[in-house]
């Protein structure tokens, strides 16, 4: 890091703490020549931030994809106290957990329904015993269909969890497939929150072997799953629900113009009676993976800044990264409250409340 950058980085910070303290005088407590570390310890000291992309490994889950040679290390190594180390270094007062892909259904719906239990019960079990520190997205045994609607049950209902966490696409179909009209017709009925973390679909795994499923093929995964739900009409017909995709859209924000001439066909637009762009901007997108100030040019154009939430793919990419990118991107610090924090409390108001 060069002299600069630590200056323009300690004087965010700076502005950022003096936000926070809202204190006359404040300003006497913190000289303008602030260093990189004494402005990060400050900015620290107050933990105000809303993670909405931190992942979980249940003892469970890490056994699964540990038997399964599923490659994803950082996950297989997670533990509640690098969490929480993690989040105090950038500030994150509120992590909303959730299972990563490849999600907990491996072709056996009892043992993913066990699981789903599992990996609930132990996020229930760190939200208790760190107060304020943790939320939850449910677990779900998709494409088992039952076994869902019974997860939800039980995670909303007797759990307290703050939502639901599902995959983008389940035995190659995607969330607004007719098949899953029973479970959009519960969350919708729950005015449920939905988080959608993207899954590698089977029909382009080996595609370009040299770059990795993940590179290209999770962000759109996303775009396949918000193309459904739009074009199947699913968004229009369960407004209730309050969808958040993960790593800003995936490529949907780009491929706008390409979404625009889909909506030409009367039977399309018809599914979308208040129009593609009402839409796609009442939906949430989190900022894991998309902190790079090349991509928010385009983002800020389709996406209003109510609707974007900070996220941070723990233990993928670390909440201190994720914040550090933003500070590249321009933004303005009423935007940034926005993004850390507020728009995140309208969805889930219990953690105003811890």
């Amino acid at each position: 890091m060069s002299k600069s950058d630590c200056k323009n980085s300690a004087l965010f910070l700076r502005r950022e703490f003096l936000a926070g303290l809202g204190a006359v005088g404040a300003a006497a407590l913190i000289p303008e020549a602030i260093s990189f570390a004494q402005g990060m310890a400050a900015f620290t000291s107050r933990l105000y931030r809303i993670d909405t992309h931190h992942h979980i490994s249940s003892p469970g889950f890490i056994a699964a994809i540990t038997a399964r040679k599923t490659g994803q290390r950082p996950l297989m190594e997670w533990t509640p106290e690098k969490s929480l180390a993690e989040m105090d270094k950038a500030g994150v007062q509120t992590a909303v957990m959730s299972t990563s892909e490849p999600g907990v259904w491996f072709g056996d719906n009892e043992a993913a329904r066990s699981l789903a239990r599992e990996c609930n019960e132990y996020g229930a079990k760190l939200i208790s015993d760190h107060p304020g520190r943790f939320g939850m997205f449910t677990t779900v045994p998709l494409p088992d269909i039952d076994g869902c609607l019974r997860e939800i049950e039980y995670g909303m209902d007797t759990l307290k969890l703050d939502g639901i966490g599902m995959m983008t696409s389940y035995i190659g179909k995607y969330l607004g497939d007719p098949m899953f009209t029973p479970v959009m017709e519960e969350l919708n009925r729950r005015k449920a929150i939905v988080y959608f973390h993207p899954f590698r679909a089977e029909c382009c795994k080996d595609l370009q072997p040299e770059l990795g499923t993940a590179v290209i093929e999770l962000g759109t995964d996303t775009t396949r799953n918000i193309a459904s739900l739009l074009f199947s009409g699913t968004a229009s017909k369960y407004p209730e629900i309050r969808f958040i995709f993960s790593h800003g859209g995936g490529t949907a924000p780009y491929l706008m113009n390409r979404f625009v001439t889909v909506m030409q066909r009367p039977d399309i637009a018809a599914r979308l009676p208040k129009g593609l762009l009402y839409e796609v901007q009442k939906f949430y997108y989190d900022t894991a993976m998309f902190f790079n100030p090349n991509s928010w040019p385009t983002f800020k154009k389709v996406v209003p800044v109510s609707q974007m939430l900070y996220g941070t793919d723990y233990p993928f990419v670390t909440p201190y990264d994720v914040a550090k990118g933003l500070d590249d991107c321009g933004l303005s610090r009423a935007e940034r409250r926005a993004i850390d924090r507020e728009n995140a409390l309208r969805l889930f108001p219990r953690l105003n409340k811890v």
